[in-house]
């Protein structure tokens, strides 16, 4: 009686020496080091790690490490001055290149990032690093489709034949047409167009009325939110960042947590900005119907230009900065589509001139009244003229840029165009101190949470509470195994939870030794009391277990911030203590007591 069969006692072996390998990273510790990730985001290679020693070295500092992660050279330091030292020599020598960011690595041996382990990463609150909340600009992003549903309509409108003009009124566009026969043909162009859209007559009769419907509004809302975050992404990819979050909160705001950064000001910029480009012709007519004049920076005159787009920014898949003719410019590569539109629009207009406008928004704030409001400003600049020599389709170039703006212009464009502004409503800065102070206290908490457990099991159960010490200690290696495997962060909160699981853990095996004491007080035999020890509790166990992962599952997906902290351990502690509760003690029950003639238990 009491033995497990060969593939569960393997199973429980398999996985106590799966879970201590996913662990082990963590025992290692970080060390300064200096990532270096391309402009570009195409990956480095082996060969260029040496060149990047090099020049450490050069610097007067030697490396602990060098490897390559992702993609990007890592580069290991035994001290922080060694890696500000290093750090300042790669910006100068690549600047034009590659991102330089100092950061934190794990102090791996080579042969656990060969296995592809990797230790849990840590929140800010652990770590040290730059929260930001970002507020997407709805408004804006509805007013942008419904731009483009405005120059849509004119234009199938006059491929239609029908004469009208299109206006565009906060979020009501009105077609006006010349007479009530067009009504039901531009009503059969506008459906053609979008199906989806609410049409209506006006009073006058010979004019429609186009809304979005509440669909259209959340679809395009919710589009606006996921592009933003991956464009932001994006950029925070090019910036060389390790481990950077990036994620929806609530309905319209979007965190961003960059782990090791300490100056908010150096990436608000970065985040924050809505830079794109239009090429458009200039209107040399100036009567051409939609065209209007567009102011020209610093040298630049002002143009007017016409209404249609040539390309714009989100068609760009590629844009490097460099220089050209010895001044600064930004290499531009267009999609397929953006090609051909330009290809056509070089062929037709040789020996015309196309201005390149820089689109940029921000949000103000005014005294209106008394009171502060905020105001959003959209910035509309020329930075280049040029007139067209060749005929050219997705490659070509532009200047009229410091080269520090076309450093950025280019970043911001190779990783996207922010469907809609975002604003910076809030931001806080961890200090490295600080957090090594929670790192310290949480886990202290920890260390005297369990070990106050122990001395208890131990003495109030014996040796059956010294096997719920060892499947205490194991669960807790199983959180951190966890962690580590699923890339999840640990938080402030989170250590709250691992103290919280830490006590819970251990409720299944009161409940297992407390039958097994009232069967043993029954008259039943030792063995039989194990066997219906187990059995018995296990509804209970499993009852108390469940409720509580069920409120762990409801805090992780409706939480936020450091709430999700706290249920991601909770909600792993549970499952892990179910494990180590009942099949981890009662394996190692089943091995010390299993199939012996006992006369008692110490329990």
């Amino acid at each position: 009686m009491n033995r497990y069969p060969f593939w569960l006692n393997a199973l429980v072996v398999i996985v106590l020496v799966a879970g201590c390998l996913l662990a082990l990273p963590n025992l290692y510790g970080s060390v300064e080091a200096v990532q270096v990730a391309t402009n570009s985001g195409d990956p480095y290679t082996e060969d260029d790690i040496e060149r990047f020693v090099r020049s450490a070295e050069n610097a007067g500092v030697t490396p602990e490490a060098a490897y390559l992660q992702d993609g990007r050279v890592v580069i290991r330091f035994d001290s922080t001055a060694d890696q500000e030292i290093a750090g300042e020599a790669l910006r100068e020598t690549y600047s034009r290149e590659a991102n330089v960011a100092m950061t934190l690595a794990p102090k791996l041996p080579a042969w656990i990032r060969n296995l592809g382990l990797k230790p849990m990463s840590l929140g800010l609150d652990l770590r040290g690093g730059v929260y930001v909340l970002l507020e997407v600009d709805m408004d804006t992003a509805i007013d942008g489709r419904l731009k483009g549903y405005q120059q849509d309509f004119d234009d199938r409108l006059r491929e239609a034949g029908i004469r009208h003009r299109v206006d565009l009124d906060g979020q009501t566009i009105t077609v006006r047409l010349t007479g009530a026969d067009d009504m039901e043909a531009a009503r059969e162009v506008i459906r053609e167009a979008d199906q989806d859209v609410l049409i209506a007559d006006v009073d006058d009769g010979k004019s429609l009325t186009v809304r979005m419907s509440e669909a259209q509004i959340k679809a395009r809302q919710d589009f606006a939110i996921e592009q933003n975050l991956t464009t932001l992404r994006n950029r925070v990819n090019q910036l060389g960042v390790a481990e950077p979050l990036v994620q929806r909160e609530g309905a319209d705001r979007i965190v961003v947590q960059l782990p090791g950064v300490q100056d908010p000001n150096q990436l608000n910029k970065i985040l924050t900005a809505t830079a794109t480009l239009e090429f458009r012709l200039v209107d040399t007519t100036g009567d051409e119907p939609g065209s209007r004049r567009y102011p020209g920076r610093g040298d630049e005159q002002s143009q007017v230009l016409k209404r249609s787009v040539v390309a714009s920014g989100d068609q760009i898949i590629d844009a490097k900065s460099g220089f050209s003719e010895g001044q600064p410019a930004v290499f531009i590569t267009l999609d397929s589509a953006g090609g051909e539109r330009m290809l056509q629009t070089t062929m037709n207009n040789l020996n015309k001139p196309m201005s390149t406008v820089f689109i940029e928004s921000r949000r103000e704030t005014v005294m209106r009244n008394g009171e502060e409001e905020q105001r959003t400003v959209k910035t509309e600049e020329i930075i280049n003229t040029a007139t067209i020599r060749g005929v050219f389709k997705n490659s070509f170039q532009i200047t009229g840029l410091t080269p520090m703006e076309a450093h950025d212009l280019a970043l911001l464009l190779r990783a996207g165009a922010l469907a809609a502004p975002v604003y910076k409503i809030d931001d806080r800065t961890t200090g490295p101190s600080l957090g090594q102070d929670n790192i310290d206290r949480g886990y202290n908490a920890i260390k005297i949470g369990f070990l106050a457990v122990v001395i208890f099991m131990a003495i109030y159960y014996r040796a059956f509470g010294l096997i719920a010490d060892v499947a205490l200690f194991t669960n807790l290696v199983f959180i951190v195994a966890m962690l580590s495997l699923l890339g999840a962060s640990l938080t402030l909160p989170g250590m709250a939870g691992i103290v919280l699981t830490v006590g819970m853990a251990v409720d299944a095996n009161v409940l297992i030794f407390e039958r097994i004491r009232e069967e043993i007080s029954a008259g039943a035999s030792p063995q039989a009391a194990i066997d219906s020890g187990y059995g018995k509790a296990l509804s209970s166990i499993t009852d108390a277990n469940v409720t509580t992962l069920i409120a762990a599952i409801v805090l992780f997906a409706l939480g936020t911030g450091p709430i999700k902290g706290f249920a991601i351990t909770l909600l792993l502690g549970i499952i892990t203590s179910m494990f180590t509760a009942i099949i981890g003690t009662r394996a190692i029950v089943n091995l010390v007591f299993g199939g012996r003639k006992l006369q008692s238990l110490p329990v």
